[in-house]
C-alpha cells in the first residue's frame, strides 16, 4: 500500500443506468485487483457514489477498469479529488 502522503481520495459520482445492473458488485469485484480502499453505494437520486483511496496511478487504473466493465451503463461521471485519509482498509458495498 502507498504511504499516507501519496494517498489520494477520489469521490466519483456515476450517472446513467447505474442502479439495478450490478454496478456496485462489479465495482467491488474490480477493486479486488487494485490497491485501493473505500466504498460504493447507491444514492436516492439514481446515481452511484464511489469513494476510493490509493495512489493516483492505482485509482486511475481502477476507474478505467470500472469504465470498461460498465461502459454501457455510465452516461456521465464527476470526480472530486482530495488528500487521502487512510481510513479504509478494504473496499465495501454500503447500503
Amino acid at each position: 500500500m502507498t504511504n499516507d502522503a501519496e494517498r489520494q481520495r477520489w469521490t466519483v459520482l456515476f450517472s446513467g443506468r447505474v442502479q439495478g445492473v450490478g454496478f456496485r458488485y462489479t465495482t467491488q469485484q474490480t477493486a479486488a485487483g487494485y490497491e485501493v480502499g473505500g466504498y460504493v453505494r447507491n444514492l436516492p437520486d439514481g446515481r452511484v457514489e464511489m469513494v476510493a483511496q490509493g495512489a493516483a496511478s492505482e485509482l486511475e487504473r481502477f476507474l478505467a477498469g470500472i469504465q470498461a466493465a460498465m461502459a454501457g451503463h455510465i452516461r456521465d461521471q464527476s470526480i472530486d479529488r482530495s488528500a487521502g485519509t487512510g481510513e479504509f482498509r478494504s473496499f465495501d458495498i454500503r447500503h
